[in-house]
């Protein structure tokens, strides 16, 4: 097997969509961006149509499934998630092409399944949606897990970061640029509840009490253009980190993906 690689087309409000796989096989991870510009990025990093084996949706909000009917039929791909998720697309989103039923597959949180050679679970993670997964993906002896829309950090959060080598988490939106942000009160509200987004603040206090020295890489994603900024919101889990003796560039690589435009690739070793 080739080395894996993971590229994020987007993350962010304006849809969320990512890859992970080799020269033999891939995966999406949501698909809440434009087909055409998915299928423009899988040109550009050479991304073969043939070699992805499926498509995970973490949660059946716009931002991360506006393209998955257009992504599934072009590509006869099957789509995984659960039953509620799968009945949330279903029902609540108007707009594209729908996820044909023969592709539509199941799957049950914490009870691993498998997508070629990736052995994956899914776990529930609070959101205000239909139902909310993150997903631990096993590449070999590796684990990989995306966790984003993140309204609180659970207990079940917190024991997939401790057994991650590689983590992508939602770093949403800095407290004070929300709170004195032109958003309405309950705007804000929904935003800083245990069903809605996770800070920076919650972001580097949930890395700083699970962290372990296999974690190798932390990704911040689904940062907000209103209440937040890329190196705002390094910024502060790296300082958080520091206070416990955790250096980033030193004891993980810290990387923060952009909203619109792709970021990566990033080789997994």
């Amino acid at each position: 097997m080739g080395e894996y690689k993971f590229v994020s087309f987007g993350s962010g409000s304006s849809g969320n969509c990512y890859y992970l796989g080799n020269e033999e096989q891939g995966l999406f991870i949501d698909a809440g961006i434009g087909i055409r510009r998915i299928k423009r990025y899988m040109k550009e990093y050479g991304i073969k149509y043939n070699n992805i084996k499926g498509l995970i949706i973490t949660h059946d909000h716009a931002d991360h499934v506006k393209a998955s009917g257009y992504l599934s039929q072009e590509m006869n791909l099957p789509v995984y998630t659960t039953q509620l998720i799968h009945e949330g697309i279903k029902h609540t989103f108007h707009s594209g092409k729908k996820i044909e039923a023969c592709n539509c597959k199941l799957i049950n949180p914490e009870e691993p399944f498998e997508i070629g050679d990736f052995k994956i679970t899914a776990f529930p993670i609070p959101h205000d949606s239909t139902e909310n997964m993150g997903y631990c993906i096993e590449l070999g002896d590796k684990k990989f897990t995306i966790m984003t829309d993140v309204g609180f950090p659970t207990e079940t959060v917190h024991k997939y970061i401790q057994i991650s080598d590689y983590l992508v988490i939602e770093s949403n939106y800095d407290e004070e640029m929300l709170k004195n942000g032109k958003y309405p009160i309950t705007l804000k509200q929904r935003i800083s509840s245990g069903t809605g987004h996770l800070s920076n603040r919650q972001a580097a206090e949930t890395l700083a009490a699970n962290f372990h020295e296999c974690l190798k890489h932390v990704w911040l994603c689904h940062l907000s253009e209103e209440n937040n900024h890329p190196e705002l919101a390094r910024k502060t889990i790296e300082y958080h980190l520091r206070s416990f003796g955790i250096i980033a560039g030193k004891d993980f690589q810290l990387e923060v993906l952009r909203r619109l435009i792709p970021t990566g690739p990033f080789i997994l070793q």
